[in-house]
């Protein structure tokens, strides 16, 4: 047999894989022979090179995870692994318990020292870093474990089920601070479900995947029941995503689904990814978020895509890959479709498909509206690419079946001034990615220099005109006239604002009609969508 050590996505694929009965790891002792080899290696790795903990560069993005993979391998493997814990190392003189206890204990403080803002990286980082880790230090060391409640609350955070409470202060760092650029109220999710960075984020919103990890992370063993709210918040994410898909064809021509990404504050290509209830990912399959809730709307978007022949598409696609990560995630997939394909036919449908009702949706924290209004379907980031200050910018993509129309638009902003500004620079919207459209010339951009206004910063925060901020770039109120449509967003907690009422008009949110020349309150984090239906071209 070969004899050498698995690395450390490749021991957490067999620990899984030993749950799994067509695998041939299922239930093998050999398989736990290479993972107790694999960890001594790790351990001994990490002793030569304690930065390891830190960033382990067998995993993508390695200060994300540390050593929380090996983490999960003890953990997921507890009982197998148990009788090994008290004999010593190969080639070392500590036990395994000890000295596997330790790495991960380097692994899982080193990360709550160092968390990550965005949404998606907080929950790598959470859930692997620290929560993962400390799950192999609790199946080790139960003493030298945090408790389970006290680890639960960075995924708690990371999932918005709490406020983000930022880096932990190390107590051995004298300079050390909890530096809270976000504030000590900022929720990494909106409380409609949706990530929260600087807007409304596309296909990097789509982070199902990693919730589905996080879920799965929760589970005193493989295949029982996680943590009940993080299960509840996953649902609740998914159910606010499903607004983001909308009609149209894949790349061959057949009908699909795909996800809103035109409006997305991250986002820099036009394109038709097909996702229904989760996307096909490198780290997870399009049945995972429903196959561990089986929610009955999850289980339906499922169903569509069954319907709509996109599900197999989807997995043909992903065998075209050769990386050992998409095989990793193609792991669960052959019991995910097993599940659900056993599941009673439901009747619900992704929100804009052609048979469901007309609906808005708007989320007043990110600053984005999703509107299915007869054959119109109208997508608008209103706080787009605002990352530096006021930009008065929106991001509009309306399809019809005549046209499907992209547009970046000048609106409105009603904004609380900070009394400093920032100095746009030669690129207009997106100077901060090199992956971004750019002009041919941008010393040539008319806009360069223009002098932006920054809204008010909350008190507390450490902030320096030019630094991105969740706040810099953010508006009280947006008004916004495209085609036949006027939309107004209040995105604050505490005010209302007034918006005239255009004539001939209804009001898509209420679904009343408008009295013309009328006045409408729209008040603390809500929003108003008239239409004056008139021909457009």
């Amino acid at each position: 047999a070969d004899a050498r050590a698995l690395n450390q996505p490749q021991m957490e694929f067999v620990a899984r894989s030993y749950f799994i009965k067509w695998t041939s790891a299922y239930q093998n002792s050999q398989a736990i022979g290479r993972i107790v080899q694999s960890l001594d290696a790790t351990y001994k790795a990490w002793k030569a090179n304690p930065k390891l903990a830190e960033a382990e560069p067998s995993t993508y993005n390695p200060d994300w995870f540390g050593l929380g993979l090996s983490g999960r391998a003890i953990s997921l493997l507890q009982k197998p692994l148990a009788p090994l814990f008290d004999e010593k190392i190969t080639g070392a003189e500590v036990t395994r318990r000890a000295g596997w206890t330790d790495m991960l204990i380097a692994s899982r403080d080193w990360h709550r020292f160092h968390r990550r803002q965005y949404t998606n990286q907080s929950m790598i980082n959470d859930t692997y870093g620290i929560y993962l880790s400390n799950r192999g230090v609790l199946a080790l060391s139960p003493d030298k474990a945090m408790p389970e409640k006290e680890a639960l609350r960075y995924l708690y955070e990371s999932m918005g089920l709490e406020p983000w409470r930022d880096s932990d202060v190390d107590p051995n760092n004298p300079n050390a601070k909890r530096n809270w650029g976000t504030g000590t109220d900022y929720f990494q999710l909106t409380a409609k479900g949706l990530t929260k960075e600087l807007g409304y984020v596309g296909y990097y919103g789509e982070v199902l995947d990693w919730v589905a990890k996080i879920y799965d992370a929760t589970r005193p063993a493989f295949g029982e029941a996680g943590d009940p709210k993080i299960k509840e918040q996953a649902i609740k994410i998914a159910r606010a995503r499903a607004a983001f898909r909308y009609p149209s064809l894949d790349d061959e021509g057949n009908t699909a689904m795909v996800v809103e990404t035109i409006v997305g504050w991250r986002d820099a290509h036009y394109g038709s990814d097909v996702v229904y209830a989760q996307r096909t990912s490198w780290d997870g399959s399009p049945l995972e978020i429903a196959a561990a809730t089986l929610n009955p709307q999850l289980i339906g978007y499922v169903q569509q895509m069954f319907d709509d022949n996109q599900y197999f598409a989807s997995v043909q696609e992903r065998m075209k890959e050769t990386g050992f990560r998409t095989t990793s995630g193609l792991l669960e997939t052959p019991g995910e479709y097993e599940i659900l394909k056993a599941q009673a036919k439901m009747p619900h449908r992704l929100p804009m498909s052609p048979t469901q009702p007309d609906f808005v949706f708007s989320d007043e924290e990110d600053g984005v509206i999703a509107v299915k209004n007869g054959n119109d379907i109208l997508y608008v980031s209103l706080y787009w690419r605002a990352r530096n200050a006021i930009n008065n910018l929106a991001r509009v993509h309306y399809i019809t079946p005549n046209f499907d129309r992209v547009a970046t638009v000048r609106q409105e902003t009603e904004f609380t001034p900070s009394g400093l500004t920032f100095k746009r620079g030669k690129n207009t919207n997106a100077p901060w990615g090199p992956w971004l459209p750019r002009y041919p010339n941008e010393d040539n951009s008319a806009l360069a220099g223009e002098e932006l206004p920054i809204a008010k910063i909350p008190a507390g925060i450490d902030f320096k005109p030019g630094q991105e901020s969740v706040y810099a770039g953010k508006g009280d109120f947006y008004t916004l006239h495209y085609g036949p449509y006027l939309i107004g967003m209040n995105m604050t907690t505490d005010k209302t604002f007034d918006i005239a009422v255009p004539q001939g008009s209804k009001e898509l949110v209420s679904k009343t009609s408008a009295k013309a020349g009328a006045v409408k309150k729209v008040g603390p984090r809500s929003t108003v969508v008239f239409y004056k239906e008139f021909a457009i071209s």
